[in-house]
């Protein structure tokens, strides 16, 4: 079952952050992750969760998505997007059907 990253994410040093953009995306691949949603500026429909950037990754798995997050050498990446963002990230399972 797939398996989904969700980040919420508002950028307070983009020069900075500048890195982890540039360096993510392999550490996705190497993961078997992808992109569904990239950097994109939400339109809230109801509530109030205001995101103001979002980030949607697919992984084949919830251990695949795991095994990323636990990276020893994604580690580094993190701390920068955690110190150059505010960042809420959520991990959910796809649908079985």
């Amino acid at each position: 079952m797939k398996a989904y990253l969700v980040l919420d994410l508002a950028v307070h040093d983009f020069a900075a952050f500048k890195v982890y953009i540039e360096r993510i995306p392999a550490f996705i691949a190497r993961h078997g992750g992808r992109y569904i949603v990239q950097g994109a500026v939400p339109t809230p429909v109801e509530g109030s969760w205001t995101p103001e950037r979002m980030v949607i990754l697919e992984f084949p798995s919830r251990q695949t998505a795991t095994d990323f997050l636990g990276d020893p050498e994604i580690q580094g990446l993190f701390a920068i997007r955690h110190r150059t963002t505010t960042s809420r990230l959520v991990l959910v399972d796809g649908c079985t059907a």
